[in-house]
């Protein structure tokens, strides 16, 4: 294989790959080889006619085009590590040659890694978050767990509160005629959840057991049955049960039940130091969100849109693999919202320039500044990627391919350059 590379303007590439014509000869026969079975002529049993007798009546260029579909992909990965640019798109392929016998060549254009032009970076200045952690908010956790905590109890000796939760019959009525899906039995309602049509749960307050309350209200215009927007009803509802939350007292039996401590004092002191260990980590990483975006701000470059648009189709591309695996498919996902694969990734187009400009800053800052990781840190970082994946770490360090291993210490090399600007910022507290 030989690589021809072409610098273009916009910081774009052109590299011309030619592989020998015996390659090309070989990957031809591995088309016809994986092709065969389908081929059916006259006189020859299905999937044993020869090459030769195929290219006769088909012409010799009926394998060509899965032919390069073979040779495309390793001919490009090889020439990518051949070439001493860094490519930061995905390739747009042009065949120039391809005819039995010669070399087959062919164009791959793409996107070169940008030039940075760093602005301010050491001592940019960021506000940084309070990280007192209050009595109001030590109460507000601990009633996080009282009502985690809490249990339902049956109610019948007071009418309907807001928060209880019921079972009700109802019916609702238009003009004095019931309407059609406005009738409910049984049907479990919790009064301030707002499930219901504005205005609906409030009037429900005070209704006692078993008695009928009648219950007015106008549909939203909007309403999703379009006979009864902006229409007035009367829902004749009879509540059959009420339950309520019942919270467990505040006391030392609480703080021992749900806690590792026995009283409620030890219990809070706790609270409170998990509070501010949370504030803290939180205020750090706002400190280094505020100071990274602050240098990539005093930065300059120019993003190619080619590396643009492979950035956008990658994460539209990973939000895909998350919804797969939370057993949506991307098909079904874009039926129900009604949206296209090209409107979603026109959609993310600025997260997808903000994620470019802030890794292409980071590792023109980690170059500046010669930060390196360690040996340490990438055997670290291996352990990390073995317990997401379940694996044994030798295991994981054997499936590192040179690429894989260069394209972690960069990781690891932007970290800890977003970690430098942060422990360069200077601090001012928010007002």
């Amino acid at each position: 294989m030989s690589l021809q590379v072409e610098k273009l303007e916009k910081n774009m590439a052109k590299l011309t790959i030619e592989t020998e014509a015996a390659e090309f000869e070989k990957a031809v026969e591995k088309a016809y080889q994986q092709e065969k079975k389908k081929i059916s002529i006259p006189g020859f049993r299905k999937g044993k006619v020869p090459r030769q007798m195929v290219e006769r009546m088909y012409g010799k260029e009926i394998f060509f085009e899965e032919a390069a579909n073979i040779v495309i992909p390793d001919a490009y990965d090889k020439a990518v590590d051949e070439c001493e640019e860094e490519i930061v798109s995905s390739p747009k392929i042009e065949v120039i040659q391809i005819e039995a016998g010669k070399p087959f060549i062919f164009t791959a254009t793409v996107a070169l890694k940008p030039e940075v032009k760093l602005g301010e970076y050491k001592g940019v200045k960021v506000e940084v978050m309070d990280t007192t952690v209050t009595d109001e908010e030590v109460d507000a956790e601990i009633n996080k767990e009282r009502e985690n905590n809490a249990r339902n109890i049956t109610v019948d000796d007071r009418p309907v509160q807001d928060g209880d939760m019921t079972t009700l019959d109802f019916e609702g009525f238009v003009d004095g005629v019931a309407f059609e899906g406005g009738k409910g039995e049984n049907y479990p309602l919790t009064i301030g959840s707002g499930a219901f049509i504005p205005g609906f749960e409030e009037q429900l307050v005070g209704a006692k057991l078993g008695e009928e309350t009648e219950v007015k209200v106008t549909f939203p215009e909007d309403y999703q049955a379009e006979h009864l927007q902006g229409k007035e009803a009367v829902f004749k509802c009879t509540v059959k049960e009420i339950r309520a939350k019942e919270l467990p007292e505040l006391n030392d039996e609480f703080a021992s039940d749900i806690s590792e401590f026995e009283t409620l004092a030890e219990y809070r002191e706790d609270v409170k130091k998990n509070l501010e260990e949370k504030k803290q980590k939180d205020a750090k990483n706002e400190k280094q969100e505020a100071a990274v975006k602050a240098a990539v701000d005093a930065a300059e470059m120019e993003i190619p849109d080619a590396m643009l648009e492979t950035q956008q189709k990658q994460m539209v591309d990973e939000f895909a693999q998350r919804i797969t695996m939370q057993g949506i498919a991307m098909e079904q996902y874009m039926q129900m919202t009604g949206a296209t694969y090209e409107q979603m990734v026109d959609r993310v187009k600025p997260q997808a320039e903000e994620r470019i400009r802030s890794r292409l800053v980071l590792e023109a800052i980690a170059e500046a500044e010669k930060l390196e990781p360690t040996e340490e840190e990438y055997e670290e970082e291996l352990k990390v990627m073995a317990d997401v994946y379940q694996m044994e770490v030798d295991k994981v360090r054997d499936l590192m391919g040179e690429r894989e291993k260069k394209n972690i210490l960069k990781d690891l090399a932007v970290r800890k350059a977003a970690e430098f600007i942060a422990d360069n910022a200077e601090e001012s507290r928010e007002s």
